[in-house]
């Protein structure tokens, strides 16, 4: 048994917020250099180099790439051989959230209830998930989320019937919705399968694979690809004004489901696509 002090998790966790706020991943900026050079409109291209000016800018002067340094998601996988000391871990993980929000001067965007709408003015309380896996380490995976993409996210409860082609519409449909609201280029999460809340936590866990990276089960690669090229046929291009980047990469993840049903979760990320991770 391996024993972790969580100051190490609070440390972890604020670095990480500072740094995804203001640095791109590195998969993230191949992606969008990729993007500007197989652009055909003049526009897109125009917009994609503006959009990449903003990140340097950003990395340079340590100034958010955002305004909207987002709700901060959090994955955490805990090795089952880890015993955790000094604190409750949820603690330490929202210290670390409140920390890098308050260190790194970065929007504080989190209400205490979803009515009554009073800013909580550190940005915690933090969306956590927990996965136990073998081992004596902790991987951790920040990811903080605009809103405005975040609003523009789906789950469509579809029958067995509807199948693949089912699937397709449902994914296409969210992208178009969405349209320039989603701060095109956007990247595409996707989770099949579950329940009602699990596919949409795949989609969310999905947005946080790297974009070069397809699914290693073959008809699902198929699937991200062929989406990827119907996504970027739609015309809606980089910031919504026309182009053919629409979409960096569709991510989708799979799980066993339901006889009688099909979820789809659609979880849709702007260009930025904000995520670090760190093993601790």
């Amino acid at each position: 048994m391996r024993e972790l002090d969580v100051s190490k998790i609070t440390e972890a966790v604020k670095e990480m917020c500072i740094e995804a706020n203001h640095y791109l991943s590195e998969d993230m900026k191949c992606a969008m250099l990729t993007a500007a050079r197989r652009e055909e409109s003049a526009l897109g291209r125009q917009i994609l180099g503006q959009l990449q000016e903003n990140m340097e800018i950003a990395g340079e002067e340590m100034i958010p790439i955002c305004q909207d340094t987002g709700m901060a998601v959090i994955f955490m996988e805990v090795g089952q051989e880890v015993h955790f000391a000094g604190g409750p871990l949820e603690e330490a993980v929202n210290e670390g959230v409140r920390q890098g929000y308050q260190e790194g001067f970065l929007r504080k965007s989190v209400v205490k209830d979803p009515i009554e709408r009073e800013n909580t003015r550190d940005n915690t309380p933090a969306v956590i998930h927990y996965f136990i896996v073998p081992g004596d380490k902790v991987k951790i995976t920040v990811a903080p989320k605009g809103f405005g993409s975040e609003n523009m996210s789906r789950v469509f409860m579809l029958k067995p019937a509807d199948g693949i082609e089912g699937v397709k519409a449902a994914v296409l449909r969210a992208v178009e919705e969405a349209g320039p609201n989603a701060c095109p280029p956007m990247v595409v999460g996707v989770g099949i399968g579950g329940t009602f809340e699990k596919c949409a936590l795949m989609a969310k866990r999905a947005l946080t694979r790297p974009v070069d990276e397809h699914s290693g089960i073959p008809y699902v690669r198929s699937l991200e690809e062929e989406l990827l090229e119907r996504i970027n046929c739609s015309g809606i291009g980089p910031g919504g004004l026309g182009g053919t980047t629409t979409a960096l990469a569709v991510n989708i993840d799979t799980y066993p489901t339901h006889i009688a049903g099909l979820p789809v979760a659609v979880n849709i990320c702007c260009h930025v696509n904000r995520h670090a991770v760190r093993t601790i």
